[in-house]
């Protein structure tokens, strides 16, 4: 369903000549026919298309921190409004506070006491926030939980 909407608001912006939304939406979806062709699949589901859009976001973010100091606001502009247009296919992100509920609740279920059981932790709590939290940043709250807990 996500790919159908990005295909459709590709074909809305082909029909009002809408340049950077065009070509921003072309490399998205050849990037998506890319990871469709590599899973051997014809369509990707809604959970495939997400992982390839967090991996263009995390792509935008690393070339915003590399032309940042380039001297270049054009180029940081365009990325801007790249990162806007990728934001409203992406699920709202969970708050810290949600994420640390999550944690906590999963460090009872596992009854994890130490960082030797991280791995464990981390397993549970990736599988079910997905693509809403960063598993950086789920890494370190867990790592925080489980280090004032011991």
């Amino acid at each position: 369903m996500l790919e159908e909407k990005i295909y459709q608001d590709y074909l809305q912006a082909l029909k009002i000549r809408e340049k950077e939304k065009i070509d921003f939406l072309s490399f998205i979806r050849s990037e998506l026919k890319n990871f469709a062709i590599q899973l051997r699949k014809d369509k990707l589901n809604d959970e495939e298309v997400l992982t390839v859009l967090h991996k263009q976001k995390k792509r935008l973010e690393e070339t915003k921190e590399s032309i940042r100091d380039s001297g270049r606001p054009d180029i940081l502009d365009k990325i801007k409004r790249e990162e806007e247009l990728l934001n409203t296919y992406l699920p709202q992100a969970l708050s810290e506070d949600e994420l640390l509920e999550i944690i906590e609740r999963k460090i009872l279920e596992t009854k994890a006491t130490s960082l030797k059981d991280m791995g464990k932790v981390m397993k549970e709590v990736l599988a079910e926030v997905g693509v809403r939290a960063e598993a950086k940043k789920v890494s370190e709250l867990v790592k925080y939980k489980l280090t004032i807990s011991s």
